[in-house]
């Protein structure tokens, strides 16, 4: 007797007609300028006109132009501290209203708002508050410190980092607060028959139970913040001089307004690399953490 083969199930041909579309577009509109970009790294071409290709030129002067390594260590700088606050901050936060407590959802709305307004917006409108309203506030009362704009300081980066943690700790709390809804009631009874309750509790067993949650928050946030732009834009335009000039910064203006395009194409492509390589040796090393968590 011959066996019967299983029938695979037939896909509704309206799911392609759902796809298709948007990796049309997400082709259109990323793989290639991203696919073309990597060519102009290997080219000289200034954004407009005829180019050559100069080969590897571009990636070798990326190692001895000293503006690249200030620059480097400023984003790395930012982006660890970065990640650091807010995960801390949202952290606490998502535990906080994850507790049972009055106008928990009002509370929610609340931290969630600087999320929703544009970048840009909020880095003029704290412009504006470092530059006239705090300094103000600082000679009326006979402080000092805030008696200048700290933007126009050595301490500007200070002021954006404020700034970039209380618009990104909304979209992390989000996230910690969905992994907290996912840890069972009978959980943390079982922990108070055992005695563990405050801290140990959460560092014993909510802690890994969220750490999926945490793995993700850590990874994006790194990414995010090594490829800090608009905060930059908005508040310093990467200044005094080049004291908060970010990776991203520094390609924008030296790539359309210094006629560095091909040279800043290569500076992405290392950028891609880079954050490409630390997402994914956190995400090796988180996930070997949560194993041994769990």
């Amino acid at each position: 007797m011959k066996k019967k083969t299983a029938l695979k199930p037939k896909v509704n041909i309206a799911f392609y007609f759902m796809v298709i579309p948007f990796v049309v577009l997400f082709f259109a509109f990323h793989t290639i300028p991203f696919l073309r970009g990597i060519f102009y790294s290997f080219t000289d071409w200034k954004g407009y006109g005829v180019w050559n290709t100069v080969g590897l030129r571009n990636y070798i002067q990326f190692f001895k132009d000293p503006a690249i390594a200030q620059t480097y260590l400023f984003t790395l700088k930012f982006a660890i501290s970065a990640t650091v606050l807010v995960n801390v901050i949202s952290l606490a936060l998502a535990c906080g209203l994850n507790s049972k407590i009055r106008f928990k959802n009002t509370i929610k709305a609340v931290y969630f708002l600087p999320y929703m307004l544009g970048t840009l917006i909020i880095g003029f409108v704290f412009n504006f508050i470092f530059g006239n309203v705090i300094p103000l506030m600082g000679q009326s009362l006979g402080i000092e410190a805030l008696s200048s704009n700290i933007l126009g300081t050595n301490k500007a980066w200070l002021g954006i980092l404020f700034v970039t943690v209380w618009q990104s700790m909304a979209f992390n709390t989000m996230i910690y607060i969905s992994g907290l809804q996912t840890v069972g009631k009978d959980v943390y009874e079982a922990a108070d028959l055992d005695g563990a309750t405050g801290f140990t509790r959460f560092r014993k067993i909510t802690f890994p139970l969220i750490a999926p949650f945490f793995t993700i928050n850590m990874v994006l946030s790194v990414k995010n913040f090594l490829m800090a732009f608009d905060q930059i834009m908005a508040m310093t335009g990467g200044g005094p001089g080049t004291s908060t000039t970010s990776i991203s910064v520094l390609i924008y203006k030296r790539g359309f307004d210094g006629g560095q395009f091909a040279y800043q194409s290569a500076n992405a492509v290392i950028l891609f690399l880079i954050i490409a390589g630390i997402s994914i040796f956190q995400l090796k090393v988180l996930e070997k953490r949560e194993a041994k968590m769990s």
